[in-house]
Order: C-alpha cells, then structure tokens, then sequence
C-alpha cells in the first residue's frame, strides 16, 4: 500500500493517476506558463512522501536556468549536460538516479538530497523546455513506477503548455 496522508492506494500508479487528474484540473484553463510551473510544482511536493525539491529549470537558449519549485533554494543555472539536470536535457530522456552520490558530475545544491528523477520537457516541435526536477532525502527514493509517474505528470504539463502561445 501506497500511503499519503489520509489517503491510502493500491499501487504508485493509482496514486500517479490521481495526481495526473488533480493537475490536469489544476492548470486547465491557464496560460501562464510560470503560475502553471508554481502549481504544478506545488502540487507534487506536497503530494509525495519523501520529497525535499521539486521543481523546474527552464532552458534560456544557452542553459538551464531555475524556475518555479517547492523547497530550499536552488542552484540558479546549470549547463546542458552538467549534472542530473542538465543530463537528462542534453541526453533527451529521464534520469532516475538511485544515489547522487554516485552520478558522476552531480551537482549538490542540497547536501540533503540523496535520490534524484529529471524529466525533460520539450514543445510538440522538439523544441526543449526545460527540465522537471524532483529530490529526496532518501537513498533509492525513485523507480521505474515513479519514472512512469512522473513521464505522465509531465505528459499532462506539457499537454497544456503546447495549447498556450509562447512568450
């Protein structure tokens, strides 16, 4: 059993499609991309165990730069394939990383985080976004159902984001 504060699932996946459908609502209707990221961002960290970051970097046309987030301050920029985020933007699929302490070129912007999953999120014409970013304070806090998860999390973001004009 999945638990989450008083709700109780079944399986990572129903409580992922929960949050998909919680998102989905969250942001229908809005244009910003900014007040979308912040909601998004909102709604994930307060809705999974173990978090201690989530959030966004988006690409500035040179690098990433930090965006809307839950938790301590972040590293402000960060170069297309330097550390998990950056890696996951240059590399065009998500990293799930089981220990920071162990990838090689990990950026520590929190000293707590152990575990670490990128996404990243490109524009329907291939174009990059940015990344979505998620740490936790324990070791192998991430797998392959929060790897699905989270793809499906950002395949609802991205969805809304690609029917908004670009700034």
């Amino acid at each position: 059993m999945f638990h989450l504060s008083s709700q109780t699932y079944a399986s990572k996946a129903e409580h992922y499609a929960d949050l998909a459908e919680q998102a989905r609502s969250l942001i229908a209707g809005e244009t910003s991309l900014i007040a979308n990221a912040a909601n998004f961002s909102a709604l994930v960290f307060h809705s999974l165990p173990q978090l201690n970051w989530s959030g966004f970097y988006l690409f500035d046309g040179t690098e990433l730069v930090v965006g809307p987030f839950q938790g301590k301050p972040a590293c402000i920029r960060i170069a297309l394939g330097a550390g998990v985020c950056g890696t996951a933007a240059q590399t065009r699929q998500t990293q799930v990383v089981h220990d920071v302490n162990q990838f090689d070129g990990h950026i520590p912007c929190d000293s707590a985080s152990q575990s670490e999953i990128v996404v990243p999120l490109f524009y329907t014409d291939g174009t990059l976004l940015g990344v979505w970013d998620v740490d936790s304070f324990v070791t192998g806090r991430f797998d392959e159902d929060d790897r699905h998860g989270m793809e499906a999390l950002c395949r609802v973001f991205m969805a809304r984001i690609n029917e908004c004009p670009r700034a």
